[in-house]
This record gives structure tokens, C-alpha cells and sequence, in this order.
């Protein structure tokens, strides 16, 4: 499989080449389980039913994955095995399909969902760095998309993601996103629509604020789920200004921009930067 799924385009053939993303074309894994710690309407009253997907088309240097998404922990699996998990999640009540950080599997997860549909949502959890071209092929799949929007300068993202473009082309795939569907929300539970997460992180806050406004400004109406979970992970310890977490006044600069904006959703507290939330990666 010559691969081009994700912005990177690095044309690799993952059937005898490791992408960018660090991964071959068969699909690996760390985990899977009913989890608790997404925001409530994903998680609803069973919890989510998570497959948290190895490997990363970003990189982004303080990963609270880091170790699946950089050093690639986990397991491999077939196609059909990915289909029988969907299956598995579904029967023993997960409120939806969770597909964390499955950019750089979006074909195999198509194949899947092919074999077999689940009667629950199915969840796009991404870090919001999508080519237009694979989430079209993606969209009859999905119902709940689930992005981040990190950073709102490329230089930043260029330091701490190697990579070039990403506002751009995250700014085009959430308009995207945002289009494909609306809102549905019943008994706590999200059906379809769209949530998207943003990390505050330290001496970013000027690019929270551009990016809240942002959203508000080309993403009407849509759920912002303000996340202050940051903590210094993976190889965050190289770089100086980022190895901390953030301060009580940069948290309440963004979340007062948040309530300015009238934005709705979910404000995460600043208490909840705790490694405790970091799933043990035991397949």
C-alpha cells in the first residue's frame, strides 16, 4: 500500500516500510476497553469503547501517549480482529466505537467497518491534522467527530510537531468535519456531531485565545471541550519553557476567554493534569 492518507504524503509502501506515522500497513494497537475519561457525552454511562491505535502522523513531543504514538507499543492485528473488537466493545455496552489517533489507519478502519457496522456511534478521535481527501472517504463511517486544535502558530508546531502546516490544513478539515453533521444528543449521550478539544499549554495562551475565537467565529454552535490536562511527558523534559505545567493565571486567561465567548461544552479543571488518566498499555 503506497500511503498518502495522511497530510505528510510520504508515499511510502507500508507493506515493506515503516510511514512516517512509524507504522506498517498491517494495524497495531495498545489497548482496548470501556473508558471512562472522555467528556461526558462520549463517555456516557457504560463508557466508551476505546481502541487506542499505535503510531502517530504528528509527533507531537509531549504526547501523553508517547509511549504508542512515538515508541510504538503494542500489538498487531488483522482487519477482520479489528471488526471482532468493534463487535466485542459493542456487546458488552460501550456507548460508541472510540478510534483514538486513527489518522494513519483510516483505509484499514474502512475495511472494518465493512466486515461489520455496529449499531453504536462511531467516534473520530483526532488530532485534527486530516487530509480533506481521506476524511471524505471516511465520512459514511463516522458519527461523532472528535478533533483537537493544538496550535494556532507554526512555528510552535513546527518545534514541538515537526510540522509545517498544520493550522491550515486542521483549520480546512474542521470546517469539514463540522459539515458532515449535526447535532444529535440524547439521554447524555452524543449521536452525531462534533466536539472539539483544545490543551492549554504553557506560555501558549495567546494561541488558545485566537483559537477559541476562531471557532466561534467559523465553527458556529459547535461544543469546545477546554482541556487543562497538561503535563510534561514523553521527551517535554528537552525543552525548557514546556517542561511544567500550566499556572493557575494561564488557566483562568483561557477560560475566562471561553465564558467571554459564550462558547459551550466542557472546561476541564486544572486539577486534572494527573498521570492517573494515562491508560496502562496492556493490550
Amino acid at each position: 500500500m503506497i500511503c498518502t492518507q495522511c497530510p505528510r504524503q510520504c508515499n511510502v509502501d507500508r507493506s515493506f516500510s515503516k510511514g512516517y506515522c512509524n507504522e506498517y500497513e498491517k494495524i497495531k494497537i495498545a489497548k482496548y476497553c470501556l473508558f471512562n475519561f472522555e467528556e461526558p457525552l462520549i463517555s456516557g454511562k457504560n463508557g466508551s469503547g476505546a481502541i487506542f491505535f499505535c503510531g502517530c502522523s504528528l509527533k507531537c513531543v509531549f504526547c501523553q501517549n508517547y509511549d504508542i504514538s512515538s515508541l510504538d507499543r503494542g500489538k498487531e492485528i488483522s482487519v477482520e480482529e479489528l471488526a471482532q473488537i468493534f463487535k466485542y466493545l459493542e456487546s458488552i455496552g460501550a456507548e460508541n466505537i472510540n478510534l483514538v489517533n486513527p489518522t494513519h489507519y483510516a483505509m484499514q478502519i474502512i475495511e472494518a467497518l465493512k466486515i461489520y457496522r455496529p449499531s453504536i456511534p462511531i467516534v473520530y478521535n483526532t488530532h485534527g491534522y486530516e487530509k480533506i481527501e481521506t476524511l471524505k472517504l471516511l465520512a459514511p463511517y463516522i458519527d461523532v467527530y472528535l478533533p483537537d486544535f493544538k496550535y494556532y502558530d507554526n512555528a510552535c508546531v513546527k518545534k514541538y510537531s515537526n510540522c509545517c502546516d498544520y493550522v491550515d490544513v486542521t483549520k480546512k478539515a474542521l470546517k469539514f468535519m463540522r459539515e458532515q453533521k449535526k447535532d444529535i444528543i440524547k439521554d447524555g449521550k452524543i449521536l452525531s456531531g462534533m466536539i472539539v478539544r483544545h490543551l492549554i499549554m504553557p506560555l501558549m495562551t495567546d494561541q488558545s485565545i485566537l483559537i477559541l475565537s476562531w471557532i466561534k467565529q467559523n465553527l458556529p454552535n459547535t461544543m469546545v471541550s477546554l482541556m487543562a490536562q497538561y503535563i510534561p511527558y514523553g521527551i517535554a523534559n528537552e525543552f525548557k519553557e514546556i517542561n511544567r505545567r500550566i499556572t493557575k493565571r494561564e488557566y483562568q486567561k483561557v477560560v475566562e476567554t471561553y465564558l467571554d465567548l459564550n462558547l459551550t461544552g466542557y472546561v476541564q479543571e486544572r486539577e486534572s493534569a494527573d498521570t492517573v488518566y494515562i491508560p496502562k498499555w496492556d493490550y
